[in-house]
């Protein structure tokens, strides 16, 4: 097996005129279909390539997404086969977990079950600076539980990013809500990768 290798390795290149010969055999016939597409790919992509940035994974999840729907629609569209349906479904399904992964609505849906009073006193040793008051107006944690029963009952047993020890009590409810919606935010990821893992091997036309 290394001597054939080393045989590819050391066999010379065609001459150009035979390379040319071999482009124009295999690629070169379908140069104007290839351009074609092209001009749409460049088209289709240019607004998500202006805007990518290096700084998170928000521009990562665009260009997935960017691509997801346009193959949702291709699948969909030519229907060549007879899970193209529930393939162009899937992938709709992961563009919209993928919206809900750079929007985060599960982990700032708790905000919605309480208000806080917010203001600012100065701060006496730096002029020029305050410090940041807040406290809870009213809070309606125990219907947010309640949405949540079984996410509530794996927060209770010690799930979560936020530790329960050595909170009062309006404290601890806030921190069991933060919990709650961190694990819902991840849950969401989770099942982006999941459907992704099992199906993308088979999203093919």
């Amino acid at each position: 097996m290394e001597d054939f290798f080393e045989d590819l390795k050391n066999r010379p290149r065609p001459n150009l005129l035979r390379r040319i010969k071999l482009w124009w055999k295999f690629e070169g016939t379908y140069w104007y279909r290839d351009c074609k597409q092209g001009l749409k790919n460049l088209w289709y992509w240019l607004p998500v390539i202006w805007k990518d940035r290096d700084w998170d994974t928000h521009f990562i999840y665009e260009v997935m997404k960017h691509k997801l729907k346009a193959q949702a629609k291709y699948i969909g569209d030519r229907d060549f086969h007879t899970r193209a349906q529930i393939d162009a479904k899937r992938m709709r399904i992961c563009v919209k977990l993928i919206q809900a992964c750079q929007d985060e609505p599960y982990s700032s849906e708790y905000m919605d079950y309480a208000k806080e009073r917010v203001w600012f006193t100065p701060c006496e040793d730096r002029e020029g600076s305050s410090l940041y008051n807040s406290e809870e107006v009213w809070e309606k944690y125990d219907d947010f539980f309640k949405k949540y029963p079984l996410i509530y009952k794996r927060v209770m047993k010690g799930d979560g990013p936020f530790t329960l020890d050595g909170r009062d009590e309006s404290q601890m409810k806030r921190i069991i809500a933060m919990n709650i919606a961190h694990i819902n935010q991840q849950r969401a990821q989770d099942l982006l990768f999941k459907i992704m893992n099992e199906n993308i091997n088979g999203w093919w036309d």
